[in-house]
């Protein structure tokens, strides 16, 4: 074992309180002053992030009861929810004096219809979950599938103009099928859908290699032109989003359409 005989190159400076700073992680450098249209904003941003929260503690009270424990809420849960009802408050601050409760600013602007689990959670304290689903409910995952869609179809029309084989054309278009037959209802996917339930499977024929060959699996031109065509068509229909495909979003819209008039 060894050790420095030497004198240290310096000593380290005596602590002084004064020069104390406290971290603010969850706050802005430069004080942002929020207008009430923002506030409105931003409040539905976190009620929206609130609600998921709760609901995946109610799935964890689920998997503990499915285990025979008691529910008890996680640390995690603890922590972020505490985290996101003080950026609410926070938002509250930037209104005009006198700064409304914050159960009353939900009430007033419709965020508590939206959002019962939050508006529970604020007079409870602890997470509930609803005996009727709230619409919101269905607003992430319609989203979701939408973007999935979207970026679903352009990637395929990416691939079929620039890749040198169409070897998995096919289980990119299965999957887009997919992602068509999970919306319910929906007038427009269904051309769409029995438009790749009656190519489908030529189309994978197709691409089966024989036996021995070298060469990379290509798609007939009229395929290329039929796949270009519907992966195009499913493009325009998510991003023109007609009235069909926007029944989930309306809360959200109207919401937000209130606060940009």
């Amino acid at each position: 074992m060894a050790g420095s005989t030497s004198e240290p190159l310096c000593q380290p400076c005596v602590y002084r309180g004064a020069f104390k700073v406290e971290l603010q992680v969850r706050r802005p450098l430069m004080p942002v002053q929020l207008s009430p249209e923002q506030v409105g904003l931003e409040m539905l941003c976190l009620c929206g992030q609130l609600d998921l929260l709760i609901r995946a503690q109610m799935q964890q009270f689920q998997e503990q009861l499915g285990h025979g424990c008691s529910p008890e809420e996680s640390d995690t849960f603890q922590a972020q929810g505490s985290e996101i009802l003080d950026q609410m408050l926070q938002c509250l601050e930037h209104l005009p004096k006198p700064m409304p409760q914050l159960e009353d600013y939900l009430d007033m602007v419709g965020l508590s219809v939206m959002f019962p689990r939050v508006e529970v959670f604020l007079i409870q304290g602890s997470p509930v979950d609803m005996l009727e689903r709230p619409p919101m409910d269905d607003y992430y995952s319609h989203v979701t599938k939408l973007n999935q869609l979207l970026v679903l179809s352009q990637q395929l029309e990416e691939d079929i103009r620039h890749l040198g084989s169409h070897k998995y054309i096919a289980h990119q278009l299965s999957v887009i099928y997919q992602v068509v037959c999970s919306f319910r209802g929906i007038q427009a996917f269904s051309k769409m859908k029995k438009d790749i339930e009656a190519n489908f499977k030529q189309l994978k024929q197709s691409l089966v290699a024989e036996e021995g060959s070298r060469h990379e699996p290509q798609l007939a031109a009229n395929y290329i032109d039929w796949v270009l065509e519907l992966t195009q068509s499913l493009t325009s229909l998510v991003l023109t989003l007609p009235e069909e495909l926007t029944e989930e979003l309306d809360q959200a819209v109207t919401f937000v359409s209130q606060f940009l008039s």
